[in-house]
């Protein structure tokens, strides 16, 4: 099958579907690849890469998008970019269903088989297709980093001739993949960490990284779905949780928030009145922003200066570190595209399989659920 790699255009977007170690696999196992000129460049991976990997290269979008059979972003096509797709192709991208409605109707009317990456599931056989796992575990490091980077003080304890420095303190809420990945690396620069999470079984995860779990009568297994997942919470669950982060939170240097719950707004979990509680040069790290935030306070893509505490909209940390971002990307991809192959190298899309079925968001002309 020919598979049609494009340049991003989003906002933000430096990373690439496909690297050239995934495209020389794909072209050795009989496929062509197209990328189009400058794909891989944001992400550090020049064009010669790719033609030594075995792909060729369009020198313009139409150009790569023609003839493709598959087409592999890393975000959703916009209005123009979705008459490029041929039509009858599959397409394979991050695709945000919530708010795709537009996007949907647009790729329906072209039959094109779209295929969100946000929806595989979390069952172990999809581990290596699972790109919210991979990309989550690029922004929990990065947050530490861009929280570090503007703190006034260091994270780990120092014994100088000048004297002796206390580590700072830093507290992750959400205890998923970003979330442990921020305390992993927080507890690397010298940190004491703390997390908090309403699913019990993150309660061993927290502290098999070395930190300490904040303790919530909140916490039990009817908080978790069966994906994994923590579910929405009540009025008086809520309440009580924010009554938890914001006694622990006043005494905390460095937070970072991850909380999210799929297809919903992210839940409010740090209230304006707790981070004025907070001390002057805290630093707060929003991973939730691109869904509402986890801060009442939090702006998307801008850092919001509070009293003296700085509350950062992260807004897509991935793409800020492309090269590793991409690498772990494609590979997702990559995995996928080797099992949407049958034994007779056509690609078919099962709407009865469990990984397939959940992920397809429009087939041949139809949104899924009509």
């Amino acid at each position: 099958m020919k598979i049609c790699v494009v340049a991003e255009t989003a906002p933000r977007e430096a990373r690439v579907a496909l690297i050239p170690d995934s495209v020389s696999k794909l072209v050795k196992a009989g496929h062509e690849v197209v990328v189009q000129r400058g794909a891989g460049v944001p992400a550090h991976f020049d064009d010669a890469s790719y033609v030594a990997a075995g792909a060729s290269i369009a020198n313009d979008a139409d150009t790569a998008h023609a003839g493709a059979q598959v087409v592999v972003r890393v975000q959703r096509p916009d209005a123009s970019e979705v008459t490029r797709i041929p039509e009858g192709a599959v397409l394979v991208s991050l695709m945000a269903p919530a708010t795709a409605h537009a996007t949907v109707n647009a790729l329906s009317q072209r039959r094109v088989t779209s295929l969100a990456l946000e929806l595989v599931p979390r069952i172990t056989r999809a581990q290596s297709m699972d790109v919210l796992s991979s990309q989550a575990t690029v922004a929990g490091y990065k947050a530490v980093l861009v929280g570090a980077s503007l703190m006034p003080r260091f994270l780990p304890m120092l014994t100088t001739a000048a004297g002796s420095i206390t580590p700072a303190k830093a507290f992750v809420i959400g205890a998923g993949v970003a979330g442990l990945q921020a305390l992993a690396t927080a507890r690397r620069l010298g940190a004491v960490t703390s997390g908090f999470d309403v699913r019990p079984a993150a309660a061993e995860q927290v502290k098999s990284l070395g930190a300490s779990f904040v303790q919530s009568d909140v916490v039990r297994a009817a908080s978790e779905d069966k994906g994994g997942y923590a579910k929405a919470q009540s009025d008086d669950e809520a309440a009580r949780t924010l009554a938890t982060i914001g006694t622990h939170i006043v005494s905390q240097d460095l937070v970072v928030t991850t909380a999210q719950i799929p297809g919903r707004a992210a839940p409010r979990l740090i209230t304006a009145d707790m981070v004025r509680a907070m001390k002057p040069g805290s630093v707060i790290v929003d991973l939730a922003a691109e869904t509402g935030g986890n801060c009442e306070l939090t702006v998307l893509g801008e850092t919001v200066n509070e009293n003296g505490v700085l509350v950062v909209g992260a807004a897509n940390l991935p793409a800020t570190m492309p090269t590793h971002a991409s690498q772990m990307f494609s590979r997702n991809v990559l995995t996928l595209l080797q099992y949407l192959v049958n034994t007779d190298g056509v690609l078919s899309i099962d709407l009865a399989d469990e990984i397939t079925g959940a992920m397809v968001l429009t087939h041949a002309g139809t949104p899924k659920g009509r």
